[in-house]
């Protein structure tokens, strides 16, 4: 009986043995004749690879628009270099509204934790034109020596000429806009004779762009009393929680709300998505270059399969299976996907490029690159069903007839 056992035993292993290279027989023989049935015809090959190629492009383009255009709103809060804000309990985006106390600045800069504390003002501006009429802008108000919440991606000129009197920083893609200026370019802002000390650039939101002023002086230029601010920036010491420091300076200020950088972002980003419809329209965006693109791919190999009936039909004929048939369809679809998304991204990397600019520009992440690869070998998969539906249902005896 322990020899019948051991010799089961042992004929089990021999057929597991014999199993395993029968089964990486197949799927290199359906890998080779997958490959080579897919370039036998050149002009469905192509057309294929066109469908995901544009839903790449299409799609990429939509949801790098759509990222671009976000960031612009948060770029403030992003590159303000504070940890917490102390903003108007309604605040919802970054935008000029109810006042902040100087109280609140005094509370937080005498709350444990707290390595620095300095307002930031924000208001609407109006900048007179040589030929008549204005344009507006957005006045911030920043403080020195450290100019927290102050100007970045200056192109010409520096901070520190806002020291001087009577001095602002402007963006250097609206110096058409506003009337052609340079450096030392004199301008009538909200009334005030102001000096161009400097150009940043890219600083455009949806609202007006963001032009610099010493802290005092846009006080002046916006009319707000010296015991109110817009926001109040924080910085946490070094050892402290943001967090702790946050719900220490809340419980000293409940007229208003403590946020986290990261907490203020996000509180944007839902506004613009909700409110504003941007998340919606780009959504659906995208989905059409995805759709369109998946209809293109799942006609292309489906009519490949009609045009090659025969020849599946043959396959089924001398021993293939329907998973072997899918398998080699698997092996067409993620060759489609992997090399649309490649010269995809390649094409839209380009367009990123050539469409720089600060008023647009495609945001494409490093994560963007990372998964679309992944997300075309499933559109793609999801393609071949439709052919695969359409080989199950062969019979291998039609080639005979």
């Amino acid at each position: 009986m322990k020899n019948q056992r051991l010799s089961n035993a042992a004929g089990a292993t021999d057929a597991l043995a014999m199993h395993r290279p029968a089964r990486i027989v197949r799927l290199r023989t359906m890998l080779h004749v997958g490959i080579k049935m897919m370039f036998h015809d050149k002009l469905k090959f192509a057309g294929t690879l066109f469908g995901v190629f544009f839903a790449v492009v299409l799609a990429n383009q939509q949801l790098g628009v759509f990222l671009g255009l976000l960031s612009k709103n948060t770029m403030f809060i992003d590159n303000a270099g504070a940890n917490l804000w102390i903003v108007p309990a309604s605040t919802q985006t970054l935008q000029p509204g109810k006042p902040v106390a100087m109280t609140a600045l005094y509370e937080a800069r005498t709350t444990p934790g707290v390595a620095w504390a300095e307002p930031l003002l924000f208001g609407g501006g109006s900048v007179s034109l040589p030929s008549g009429g204005s344009e507006q802008v957005t006045i911030v108000g920043t403080k020195a020596p450290y100019w927290h919440g102050g100007p970045w991606n200056i192109v010409a000129g520096s901070v520190d000429v806002l020291r001087n009197p009577d001095v602002m920083i402007f963006e250097d893609s609206e110096r058409d806009k506003l009337g052609g200026l340079n450096l030392g370019s004199v301008r009538e802002v909200n009334g005030y004779r102001t000096i161009v000390g400097g150009f940043t650039w890219g600083l455009l939101p949806f609202a007006p762009s963001y032009s610099f002023a010493e802290y005092d002086y846009a006080r002046v230029l916006l009319g707000t009393p010296s015991d109110q601010t817009s926001f109040v920036l924080v910085g946490v010491a070094p050892g402290n929680k943001p967090d702790s420091v946050a719900a220490a300076i809340q419980a000293r200020t409940p007229d208003y709300l403590v946020l986290s950088t990261h907490e203020f972002h996000n509180r944007v980003l839902h506004y613009l998505l909700v409110s504003t419809g941007i998340g919606a329209t780009t959504a659906m965006s995208t989905a059409f270059g995805l759709i369109v693109g998946l209809v293109i791919v799942s006609l292309s190999m489906f009519s490949a399969v009609v045009d090659n009936i025969r020849e599946f039909g043959t396959l089924k004929a001398i021993g293939c299976r329907n998973g072997d048939l899918a398998l080699l369809l698997l092996v067409q679809s993620t060759f489609y996907g992997l090399l649309g998304s490649l010269i995809g991204l390649t094409q839209i990397s380009g367009i990123a490029g050539f469409m720089r600019s600060p008023k647009l520009a495609l945001v494409l992440p490093w994560q963007t690159y990372a998964s679309t690869p992944l997300v075309m070998v499933i559109l793609c998969g999801l393609a071949s069903l439709l052919a695969l539906s359409r080989i199950s249902k062969l019979e291998p005896g039609m080639v005979f007839r």
